[in-house]
């Protein structure tokens, strides 16, 4: 489905992939989740209205040191990357807050985003034309188009024929298993060409206690963006689940050098899910599992990224090192195959999604 972005209808385009497919999805999903020993949801789901709002707020928060690392590393690395990018695509995979994207706009050659298209792909429709809104009126020459859809299966949907980066902000990478995470890349990879560049966000191993407060904020956003998930599961198939029933809980899993995010059952209860004829029992203190948050070294992220058919042509890094952005070509003389998107047994509670 084709639409339009917005009150630039001569420079902005959405198109929705995910009407249809949406609600049938989350039904699928949720029937895996709740059924499996580790009871899970994926991530994904976070992102309606209310949890993209959520989100932006966990963004500004103290504890949350990944956005503002992220910024000032792309801060001092755009001018390197956008040198050649006199005109192309700007693709952003799980689109943000527009400061990074507007770092970039501004280090083109040209002005104002003359020569550019921006090409957000996310599972939000709101969030999506909330974050281009500020772009279309701050850069007259820019040019948008919106994909609404999921880019684990969508990545064809971006089109082809200009040079394009291809941005994966947030250490987004590090929401999915390492199976998940290396069909993302190598799917990534396979749709790259010579000149295509790809810059990922990576989070990296640090002192847990930073680590777990960033989950775990003082001011209770991070623990309502968590249980909002259950007011989607309700609205979309009618399911009783009572929010105020699950506590949030972030840890970090030393042995996965992961972050997990749960919600846990305060009491015994049963959830009707009236869309799947499901009824779900809970004990006292099971979890649900919403997210998880890989960490990595430079040798982990090197590995991950050689598997996948990516080359590290340039590493950016804070001085401490908590945070990276790695740009990437695909590897040379490595023919890639797209890898598919299908979903492994779900041992630590099946895929995660996205998280920007």
């Amino acid at each position: 489905m084709t639409g339009r972005l917005s009150t630039h209808p001569a420079r902005s385009e959405l198109r929705n992939y995910l009407i249809s497919a949406y609600r049938d999805d989350l039904a699928s999903d949720i029937l895996s989740g709740m059924t499996a020993e580790q009871k899970y949801i994926p991530s994904r789901y976070f992102y309606d209205a209310r949890g993209s709002q959520l989100f932006e707020e966990i963004c500004r928060l103290p504890e949350y040191y990944p956005t503002r690392l992220e910024l000032s590393i792309l801060c001092g690395a755009c001018g390197a990357l956008m040198e050649s990018f006199g005109e192309g695509d700007l693709v952003e995979l799980g689109s943000g807050a527009n400061k990074k994207i507007s770092l970039l706009i501004d280090a083109a050659p040209g002005p104002e985003g003359e020569g550019l298209r921006y090409i957000p792909v996310d599972v939000s429709e709101s969030a999506l034309a909330a974050a281009t809104e500020g772009l279309l009126w701050g850069y007259p020459h820019l040019h948008v188009l919106g994909i609404v859809g999921d880019f684990t299966r969508d990545i064809e949907r971006i089109p082809r024929g200009r040079k394009r980066l291809i941005t994966f902000f947030g250490g987004t990478v590090g929401n999915f298993t390492g199976p998940e995470a290396h069909r993302v890349l190598a799917n990534v990879a396979a749709m790259m060409e010579e000149d295509d560049r790809f810059l990922v966000g990576l989070d990296m191993v640090k002192p847990v206690p930073v680590l777990e407060a960033a989950y775990n904020d003082t001011a209770g956003v991070t623990a309502a963006f968590n249980r909002n998930i259950l007011a989607v599961v309700n609205r979309e198939l009618g399911a009783d689940f009572d929010p105020g029933l699950f506590e949030h809980r972030a840890f970090y899993n030393r042995d996965l050098a992961q972050i997990e995010m749960h919600l846990v059952a305060r009491e015994a209860m049963t959830v009707r899910i009236p869309a799947l004829g499901l009824r779900v029992a809970f004990e006292r203190g099971e979890t649900i599992l919403t997210e998880i948050s890989r960490k990595f070294t430079r040798e982990s992220a090197g590995r991950l990224f050689g598997a996948a058919g990516l080359a590290v042509e340039r590493w950016f890094s804070d001085p401490r090192g908590w945070f990276a952005l790695a740009s990437l070509s695909r590897a040379a003389g490595r023919p890639v195959e797209p890898a598919g998107m299908a979903q492994d047994p779900p041992a630590r509670g099946g895929p995660a999604g996205i998280h920007r």
